[in-house]
């Protein structure tokens, strides 16, 4: 069996990925360099290669966080077992109490 021609038109213009080239292609992230080495083995930083993102003003933003900050957060209490909270029976028996294998 053959690709139509009007298919094989269309591989041609696709971009070529790994598996379909040679042992001797690679392809990269697309990240690029942030600067350049030096020949003692530093790296130099080229303000003009960094990213910037613009951000918005936020001085009177309105909309609140997801996330109330005003919950006081849980404190586990082991008092009751005889290693505190590295005790291995104890926490087989908190997945047991929550679902886990019978």
């Amino acid at each position: 069996m053959r690709a139509t021609p009007v298919l094989g038109r269309a591989i041609r213009r696709l971009a070529l990925t790994t598996k379909q080239a040679g042992k001797d292609y690679y392809k990269g992230t697309g990240t690029g360099s942030m600067g350049r080495h030096t020949k003692w083995g530093t790296y130099i930083l080229d303000v003009t290669k960094m990213r910037t993102y613009v951000v918005p003003d936020l001085r009177n933003f309105e909309l609140s966080p997801f996330v109330d900050r005003n919950i006081e957060p849980k404190r586990d209490n082991f008092s009751h077992t005889e290693k505190g909270p590295v005790d291995g029976l104890e926490l087989i028996k908190q997945w047991k109490a929550a679902g886990g294998i019978r």
